[in-house]
């Protein structure tokens, strides 16, 4: 079962990494970070963001976020994603 305040921040996260258009998108894919947060519930948590392409270089963008507490943690957290097609 997902932690609920890990989907919460996943899902949040996924929203603001998917919230460029598949052309400014296609600039950096494939590319990926990862940063320290604090999810709702006021815990430390990490969270990486991935743009990979979903099939093929050049079309659909996959866009993946996941929220975990740290690295002995990551098959724990929330991973949630997006497909942006390609226009």
């Amino acid at each position: 079962m997902t932690d609920p305040d890990l989907m919460a921040m996943a899902e949040d996260e996924l929203i603001r990494a998917s919230s460029l258009k598949w052309r400014e998108l296609a600039k950096i894919t494939p590319w990926g970070d990862e940063f320290e947060g604090v999810s709702p519930a006021g815990r430390n948590v990490l969270a990486a963001r991935s743009y990979l392409w979903a099939a093929q270089e050049g079309g659909d963008i996959l866009v993946e976020v996941t929220v975990y507490g740290g690295a002995s943690r990551y098959d724990q957290g929330a991973q949630v994603s997006r497909r942006i097609k390609k226009p």
